[in-house]
């Protein structure tokens, strides 16, 4: 999406790994809480999700009703399963281009018209992609519910998908890459470092696209993506708020039941094993004054039953300011602005990764000290205190992420999309307070052995070449490459 990633609030994610997401900012990784929604009902155990409704439209879509009546607003949250994963190879960024493109004009209004009238009633409409999925959010104040409805509709139903507007979208996402590889790095590490740690792997294959493939894509990709990937049957639409249920429903019925399947299949996974051994990926940046540098591996999935677990290890390790990273690369030793440690949880394993980023004399001095800390990690644990504060860190971050209809309507969207239960969130806080010492000690496993490391370096290349050659076979490529892999 163009705003905050909810999904990977909702998923335990990524923060993300698609340029557009700017899902790796090295210096303000997230603790892993990564759930989101909102209650209206609370216990002694902790945050539920509220009282919903759903119905089977007889084209397959799905509808989910939740009520609140406190504020005048309702927001829509559609998820339309088969995202970025079912990008023809070659074209990586058409799920994403689509995306874009479909709120840039529908139905009987043009691109000017649509934004018009999204912002005339005071409203908003973003259009974006994930891995898994097309997502639409919408938030319009009640009374203008069945506009909301028909905007939505039109957008996905009937995007004009005009020549002129691709031709701007796809150019715009090109010199968004560009952009950022002359200037901040953080913004593409985590891009690399997926190509790099998954590479063959479908994960490997970037979400927004590279130079390369992007120029590939065709409005007629395009159309032939919405046709192949999109459809009522993989259609699911949380509506929450305060609304009429019975007019809404009617008007989803009329808007989208008639909504034909989709023709394609969707993508079919399978888990990239862990690495073993270390290999290292130097992408060069003539002249840079700073090493930005991620060591990764193969971390854990949504259904992980550690989860609640992991999250304790990762807050304490580097999800917060006061994690072991960040207090030894920053607080104590002075070499980073930020470092920290995310968890990137998907269907099928994402990566356990480390980030930081130094001046380019103190790069050895970092790694050195990175791997130091990662090795304390498994040597020492975490002791009954810092596993306690990790506990409160957590307890404190989730509420506030549970509060408004549209973080409800994203959570139970997502939750339906990968066919988990309510007690997924509704059970979070439970089972983090449950974590038993030998649960959290067991969980420090979902960080790599040092001796078992992806590194992947942005900087200038004649200046840490050598002293990068004491980690591991290295692999060079220049930032200016117009791809994320060698």
């Amino acid at each position: 999406m163009n705003t905050t990633n909810v999904h990977a609030i909702v998923s335990g994610h990524r923060n993300g790994l698609t340029m557009r997401l700017l899902r790796i900012l090295i210096t303000t990784f997230a603790a892993t809480i990564l759930l989101a929604g909102f209650s209206t009902r609370a216990s002694a155990a902790g945050v539920r999700l509220p009282d919903s409704r759903s119905i089977t439209l007889d084209n397959g879509a799905t509808l989910i009703l939740v009520q609140r009546k406190d504020v005048p607003l309702v927001s829509a949250t559609a998820l339309i399963r088969g995202g970025s994963l079912a990008d023809p190879q070659g074209k990586e960024g058409s799920a994403d281009l689509l995306a874009s493109l479909m709120s840039q004009g529908a139905g009987s209004r043009d691109a000017l018209a649509f934004a018009q009238a999204v912002d005339g009633a005071g409203g908003s409409l973003t259009i974006g992609s994930d891995r898994d999925a097309i997502i639409a959010s919408a938030q319009f104040l009640s009374k203008d519910s069945a506009l909301m409805l028909s905007l939505l509709a039109d957008a996905l139903l009937r995007p004009r998908m005009e020549q002129a507007e691709f031709d701007k979208l796809r150019q715009r996402a090109i010199d968004g890459i560009i952009a950022a590889k002359d200037s901040d790095p953080r913004q593409l590490i985590g891009t690399y470092m997926d190509a790099w740690l998954f590479l063959g792997h479908p994960y490997g294959r970037p979400s927004g696209g590279d130079e390369t493939s992007l120029a590939r894509i065709g409005l007629d990709d395009l159309q032939a993506f919405r046709h192949e990937q999109m459809g009522g049957d993989r259609l699911i639409l949380v509506i929450a708020g305060d609304f009429d249920p019975e007019a809404v429903t009617a008007q989803v019925r009329a808007e989208f039941g008639s909504w034909a399947r989709a023709q394609g299949t969707l993508p079919q996974l399978a888990a990239k094993a862990p690495e073993t051994g270390r290999r290292v990926l130097l992408i060069d940046k003539p002249g840079a004054t700073q090493t930005y540098f991620a060591l990764a591996n193969v971390g854990t999935s949504r259904d992980d039953p550690a989860r609640a677990a992991q999250d304790i290890v990762n807050t304490a390790f580097g999800g917060r300011f006061t994690s072991m990273l960040n207090t030894e690369l920053r607080v104590k030793s002075g070499l980073t602005y930020g470092a920290g440690a995310r968890l990137d949880r998907q269907r099928m394993p994402g990566s356990a990764m480390i980030g930081t980023y130094t001046k380019t004399d103190s790069t050895r001095e970092a790694i050195d000290l990175t791997i130091a800390t990662l090795d304390r990690l498994h040597r020492d644990g975490l002791d009954a205190a810092t596993v306690q504060s990790a506990r409160n860190y957590i307890a404190g971050q989730f509420a506030p992420r549970l509060e408004t209809a549209s973080q409800v309507g994203t959570s139970l969207a997502w939750l339906r999309l990968y066919g988990e239960p309510n007690d997924y969130i509704d059970g979070y806080l439970d089972a983090v307070a449950a974590a038993t010492p030998e649960q959290v000690s067991a969980a420090r496993a979902v960080f790599p052995d040092s001796k078992n490391l992806v590194i992947v370096a942005i900087g200038d290349a004649g200046k840490i070449r050598s002293l990068l050659q004491a980690y591991g076979p290295v692999t060079e490529m220049r930032l200016s490459d117009p791809h994320f892999s060698p």
